[in-house]
């Protein structure tokens, strides 16, 4: 999800992974067979079923996001199989909540990885890095719900939609000519410390170094709830806008702090800065004056795709709100199912059968947004859209400008894990 992230002790991921590669060498990515169909099966596929993982977080500090991105999933695999399944079975998808806790996420892998075809979620990058060896040596295509740039390059570890860095090159643009800045201007940017912030200030300094400004940094910690020495720093500073990469609690605590100091300068957060229970607070205000958001989907009113997406969401959901997180997990398992329906058509639904029908899908588009899945190095789309707060919109966004990419989002180039 374009969700914040937590940073655990590298040694405490490394070791874990080891502990997990140790514990799960039995499952065998290619003790693969013929089903009755011709279609060739392995982990996760049988004459009935093809069953995906789901690794979320549904206890811990991104509960109520991962809960939507599991509703979301099971949307869409309602709706498929009442429309036929693929090749004839039904797809279940095995949900387990790690809490957003380290090991317990690599117990869950460990349990779930060797009767599953594919793994349709991963909340949180650092569980996805702690892991990314093994998806890669299980040949198990996984869709992390995280957006660093530093999560490209794997063969089986598949972004969905532009990358932090990407997003705010496009997002820095937005700013600068809605609010005419100039060269030698100052932004200040408060983010995370960890894969998602440090991702988005990469992206954020180079599209200020492209226009001649100058970026004041202040990064803070997940823990962090009053902002207000940062807010503080920056006024004295001098800068003419402000970009977040945080959480939504964080982008709250800056705006309303701003506000209430008469600094009301423009603030742009990325895409995990936001949630539409925010518009129920006193901030709400000072949030539609002053936030716009840069996002790789687009708003629900966007477009009837996104329209329709709703629709269906309330109507099963009647109680939960839209956010971010029903679309970042539609996206991804609208993506899988793509895959799925190609594999088929190949007749080999192995996991291997599973990632080969991927990487050809070079102009799929979901949800409005053409997506480029051929090249594993780069994004698979480098448009961001911008939106900005509105209390009365289906999922507190409305649309400010449409998918868009600027030429320093290709010119940029994407950090190294």
């Amino acid at each position: 999800m374009r969700s914040t992230r937590l940073a655990p002790a590298a040694a405490v991921i490394a070791a874990l992974a080891l502990s997990a590669t140790a514990c799960s060498t039995k499952s065998g990515t290619d003790a693969s067979s013929a089903g009755s169909d011709g279609v060739k099966t392995g982990p996760g596929v049988t004459e009935k079923t093809i069953t995906l993982g789901a690794l979320t977080d549904l206890t811990g500090p991104y509960a109520s996001l991962g809960k939507s991105i599991v509703n979301a999933q099971q949307l869409y695999a309602d709706q498929l199989n009442a429309s036929g399944g693929i090749c004839g079975r039904t797809v279940r998808i095995t949900v387990k909540d790690h809490g957003y806790d380290v090991q317990k996420a690599v117990s869950a892998f460990t349990e779930t990885e060797p009767n599953v075809a594919a793994v349709s979620q991963m909340v949180g990058s650092p569980l996805v890095s702690s892991l990314s060896q093994e998806l890669e040596s299980k040949h198990l295509l996984t869709f992390p719900m995280a957006w660093a740039s530093t999560l490209l390059g794997g063969e089986y570890v598949q972004v969905v939609g532009s990358t932090y860095d990407v997003d705010m090159i496009n997002g820095v643009d937005h700013v600068v000519r809605t609010a005419k800045l100039k060269a030698g201007d100052k932004i200040g940017h408060v983010y995370f410390e960890g894969e998602y912030g440090e991702n988005a200030l990469a992206g954020a300094t180079y599209a200020a170094k492209k226009a001649k400004l100058t970026v004041v940094g202040q990064k803070i910690k997940p823990t962090d709830q009053d902002l207000t020495a940062q807010v503080t720093a920056l006024k004295q500073a001098g800068v003419k806008a402000i970009l977040i990469s945080a959480g939504p609690r964080q982008t709250a605590a800056l705006v309303g702090t701003a506000a209430a100091a008469g600094f009301t300068v423009p603030v742009l957060t990325s895409s995990p800065g936001f949630a539409p229970q925010l518009m129920a607070t006193p901030v709400g205000p000072a949030l539609e004056k002053m936030l716009q958001v840069v996002s790789p989907a687009p708003a629900f009113t966007d477009n009837p795709a996104m329209q329709k997406l709703a629709k269906d969401y309330k109507a099963k959901y009647p109680k939960d709100l839209l956010d971010s997180g029903v679309v970042s997990g539609w996206n991804a398992i609208s993506v899988l199912g793509e895959d799925l329906k190609a594999a088929c058509k190949a007749k080999d639904l192995t996991r291997e059968g599973i990632a080969a029908a991927h990487r050809k899908q070079s102009r799929l588009t979901v949800l409005g947004v053409p997506l480029n899945f051929s090249d594993r190095t780069k994004p698979p789309t480098y448009q961001s859209f911008i939106h900005k707060p509105a209390k009365t919109a289906p999922g507190g966004l409305a649309n400010v400008e449409p998918a868009h990419e600027v030429p320093a989002a290709r010119t940029y180039a994407l950090p190294k894990d």
